[in-house]
């Protein structure tokens, strides 16, 4: 009987929600009337504009240029006008310019045939991901050219793949796995030139066997030297630091990163993005989102141009069926919350959600009994209860002194507290107030 490994410390079994989509099939969002298409879309600096108002654009043209070191170009996902240049509030609440386009009417999608690129060096491989504008998929933004740039005297022992997605009602990488398995695998072996580890492993969340055996046949037909490992389902699991523990059973120390252990991690949808940005020269334009929640009237998985608003999604999918209690950008553990339908999508949307009315979204705020819950689901070992204490009361520096920065917001403290506390809202609070 096949092990099925995870990580050990804290963690939460939330009711996954992923039937409501996992059988959807991806389908193609029209392309939207205009696009908003914002400057910043990654972890770090925003791009630089390279474009005005009044100026024509082709699918794939550079429009932002990166900024420092940490940051990532931006470009056209059409051919088209750029009718205008604006401010514009993101679902994380970020205010950056974006760019107001106008599809062409006849002609606005790019064409992006394979080229030759088996011959080209890891160096110019990771040349062209940072010039496409590739960045982490999963939410967290981080340019990936920075990520696969082995430092001299480093090594790789473990390129790790999540294909985990523990989050609720999310099931766009899983979609991915079971309909371009073949893509996505090729997209691991570019990384696996670039960064020469000694073992691939794509994990997996047990709940995904048919995308465990997908990936399996692929790679027997390919003969790829990849691993796949089913994993328990547990929540934070696609969590890097967890997934680390599970699939290689390695942990990462207080403020290091997994090439401190010997390993590099991205995803499944990231690894689609390297295989079309290296193939294709197609720069990330669009990504695959799903649109779920009790309130959708449908569920849909949907490929779509970024800069597409959130109302075209929900219109494409029929709407909602009732007014829901909110709207959430991601996932509902660690997503964003938003009310309004004009935002963006952007390189790290990986859902829109509808969720339903819930009691426990209304339930009132009671006064800590120090259960210690809290304490037990926290996969990163912290005491929340402690650092929230600490927060309310403005002693940032002192949480700080408690490990508050090795928190990674993945809301398993407020989903265990009987007392409906916003715990990981005074995390992030924290985390901000202590670095100033």
């Amino acid at each position: 009987m096949e092990r099925i490994p995870t990580f050990r410390k804290g963690g939460v079994h939330p009711d996954d929600k992923k039937v409501l989509s996992n059988g959807m099939a991806i389908e193609r969002l029209p392309v939207p009337a205009e696009l908003i298409v914002p400057l910043s879309q990654h972890l770090g600096a925003p791009a630089t504009p390279l474009k005005q108002k009044g100026d024509t654009v082709v699918a794939g043209e550079k429009i932002g240029q990166a900024s420092s070191f940490i940051s990532a170009d931006i470009h056209s996902p059409v051919n088209g006008t750029i009718a205008d240049i604006k401010k514009v509030t993101l679902a994380n609440s970020v205010v950056t310019e974006a760019f107001v386009i106008v599809p062409d009417a006849e002609n606005p999608l790019g064409n992006w045939p394979e080229q030759p690129y088996d011959m080209l060096s890891p160096q110019e491989m990771l040349a062209i991901i940072k010039d496409m504008g590739v960045v982490g998929t999963g939410g967290a933004t981080f340019p990936t050219h920075v990520k696969l740039a082995v430092p001299k005297g480093k090594s790789v022992d473990a390129l790790v793949v999540n294909g985990v997605e523990c989050e609720p009602y999310l099931t766009a990488d899983h979609r991915l796995m079971l309909e371009q398995a073949d893509l996505v695998l090729r997209g691991i072996m570019i990384v696996a030139k670039i960064t020469q580890p000694k073992r691939i492993i794509i994990g997996v969340e047990n709940n995904k066997k048919d995308a465990i055996e997908t990936l399996r046949q692929v790679i027997a037909s390919n003969s790829y030297p990849i691993t796949v490992t089913p994993l328990k389902v547990k929540y934070p699991q696609g969590d890097e630091k967890q997934l680390l523990k599970a699939t290689i059973n390695r942990e990462i120390p207080s403020g290091k990163l997994p090439l401190d252990v010997g390993a590099v991690v991205l995803n499944i949808g990231t690894s689609f993005a390297i295989y079309e940005a290296v193939a294709l020269r197609k720069p990330l334009v669009e990504r695959v989102v799903t649109v779920s929640g009790e309130a959708m009237s449908t569920k849909r998985n949907l490929r779509v141009l970024l800069g597409s608003k959130v109302a075209d999604l929900i219109a494409y999918a029929g709407g909602v069926a009732h007014e829901p209690d909110k709207y959430i950008s991601g996932g509902p553990m660690m997503g964003f919350s938003f009310q309004d339908d004009q935002i963006p999508v952007i390189k790290g949307t990986s859902g829109i959600l509808a969720l339903d009315n819930s009691p426990a979204m209304k339930a009132p705020q009671t006064p800590c009994i120090s259960c210690g819950r809290c304490v037990a689901a926290c996969p990163m070992g912290l005491q929340p209860t402690k650092l929230y204490r600490l927060i309310d009361n403005r002693l940032y520096a002192e949480a700080m002194g408690m490990n508050l920065m090795d928190c990674k917001e993945c809301g398993c403290c407020s989903y265990s507290c009987p007392a409906h506390l916003p715990l990981v809202h005074g995390m992030k609070l924290g985390k901000r107030l202590g670095r100033k």
